[in-house]
């Protein structure tokens, strides 16, 4: 079934042509998009299925024999990436069209979305199957250009500031993992990771701490991690709520796994592991302090996301089985809930017209519905028992104590700390958004026929602050959809471990990943 492999990129690929060539008809867009993004989610789970019985599944690109040809490998963790993402890109995909409906522009949406955002989902599959460093170097590009096209929909200046400040960032990482892939080749004489993992062992550890440290700052920066994560709760708050849910739900993710592939499969041995659990407690502790000061929903998560990265570069600067399992479990996690948690953002901001803290109140009682969809998502991303949140740090605290060495009791400690406080920043949120008296300025129930008119894109016009007391249900039955994924975490708590430490193991251990590039051994 290697034919599988590579369709979660070639899909996208084709739906976004398919897309652009019905710019004027806009019906045909939606559903082009959502059957495209129902088939990706479908051909992700068919190989996680056969990457788990099977092995890693390689194709060849183009016919052309690795290392000469560009290879893309389907294991257990890309699978599961692929799972995860698809399925996410899928439900906000469906949370824009209904936001687009009910603003009342569903047959004028801006004609460039949908092509935009299939190939933005091309991009993250491609990053995830990537079988060499230049090829998950393009997957970064395709992510950047079709990001920066997503977040300045609507041209307003705030927008374009934001995206610009976005654009620089990026092009920085992007710059030094260029030079990053041009060192490694004049130094291996390949970019293959299969080959790269027997001739990287063979060079002097002065020259692999280099490399090493060129991919972790490009990736860092891309995983926004401290000191490398300012920009973030500055460009994605900006963007239309679906924009910045897949935003915040799989565009740093990308830069996780690419720490996690490199680490693992190119410099293992653990050379930088101290320097990782340095990073990862800054991360937590820095990032959640800033969600702590925060007045505004959408900043207040853009900081917890910055904050919860720190839980998964804990578990890799392990180096431990456990210590990667759980943080391969906490990435699936994290996806899930960061972005049901921004699109029940927007659904705050479109019920209570704003989503600053002091501008809301009674959300509780004038919408139960989307009281529940946030509060279920925030106590998970709080930790709270039995959520999958909280058993992924369980995970991630015994390994810690497990490993016992004093950066690993200082990265639990920390990682309690930032805990407790996440749970703070919630609670912050509930008593002043949803539980206090409604502020003079929120949008009654009357005001149901309220509502902003956009100029043309699937998402809301910035500064606009559409209300009604009936959420609308394209908005709210993906929001919904996600939230369940997120109790259903727990629920395969188990299994989805299982998952995890298998991928763990494998990529620990490398062999079966070498193996299935180069069946003969590398060359």
């Amino acid at each position: 079934m290697t034919w599988l492999v590579p369709l979660p990129v070639v899909m996208p690929l084709l739906g976004a042509a398919l897309t652009l060539l019905a710019a004027r008809r806009a019906r045909a867009q939606r559903w082009v998009s959502i059957v495209v993004l129902a088939a990706t989610v479908a051909v992700a789970a068919l190989l996680l299925v056969q990457s788990s019985l099977d092995g890693p599944l390689v194709v060849e690109v183009g016919g052309w024999v690795a290392p000469m040809g560009i290879v893309l490998v389907a294991d257990q963790l890309a699978a599961l990436m692929l799972v995860v993402s698809a399925s996410v890109t899928l439900c906000v995909l469906v949370y824009s069209i209904g936001q687009g409906m009910a603003d009342g522009n569903e047959e004028t949406p801006l004609s460039v979305y949908h092509p935009t955002y299939l190939v933005l989902t091309a991009g993250v599959c491609n990053a995830f199957l990537s079988g060499d460093l230049f090829n998950l170097y393009v997957g970064f590009e395709i992510l950047l250009v079709a990001s920066y096209v997503l977040l300045t929909l609507g041209s307003t200046e705030t927008r374009i500031r934001a995206g610009t400040t976005y654009v620089v960032v990026s092009l920085l990482s992007s710059l030094i993992f260029l030079v990053a892939i041009g060192l490694v080749y004049s130094a291996t004489g390949t970019l293959n990771l299969a080959q790269l993992a027997d001739r990287l062992d063979a060079l002097p550890d002065d020259m692999r701490l280099v490399l090493q440290g060129m991919l972790l700052l490009a990736f860092g920066i891309k995983a926004a991690v401290f000191p490398l994560s300012a920009w973030l709760p500055d460009s994605y708050p900006t963007a239309p709520a679906p924009v910045t849910a897949v935003f915040a739900g799989l565009l740093t993710k990308v830069g996780v796994y690419a720490i996690i592939r490199t680490e693992t499969l190119l410099f293992p041995g653990g050379r930088t592991a101290d320097l990782l659990m340095v990073i990862a407690a800054l991360t937590m502790v820095v990032g959640i302090l800033g969600a702590v000061a925060q007045s505004d929903i959408k900043r207040l998560l853009s900081f917890t996301l910055v904050s919860h990265i720190g839980y998964m570069l804990f578990g890799v600067g392990l180096t431990t089985p456990l210590g990667l399992s759980a943080a391969i479990f906490y990435v699936v996690h994290h996806i899930t809930i960061q972005t049901t948690l921004f699109l029940a953002a927007g659904l705050v901001e479109r019920r209570g017209g704003s989503t600053a803290l002091d501008r809301l109140g009674g959300l509780a009682r004038l919408s139960p519905l989307l009281a529940l969809l946030f509060f279920v998502p925030a106590l998970n991303l709080a930790g709270i028992p039995p959520f999958s949140g909280f058993l992924g740090k369980l995970g991630l605290v015994q390994a810690g104590v497990d490993d016992g060495g004093f950066l690993a009791w200082a990265l639990v400690a920390g990682g309690l700390l930032t805990s407790l406080l996440t749970l703070y920043a919630i609670a912050r949120v509930w008593n002043l958004a949803f539980w206090r008296a409604p502020h003079p300025d929120m949008p009654e129930a009357g005001d149901a026929d309220r509502a902003a008119r956009t100029d043309g894109a699937e998402q809301p016009h910035e500064g606009a602050s559409p209300a009604g007391a009936v959420l609308p249900r394209l908005m709210t039955v993906p929001t919904a959809a996600l939230v369940v994924l997120g109790l259903a975490l727990t629920v395969v708590a188990g299994p989805l471990f299982e998952i995890s430490t298998d991928a763990a193991d494998d990529l620990l251990r490398r062999a079966p990943y070498v193996e299935a590039v180069f069946p003969e051994g590398p060359p």
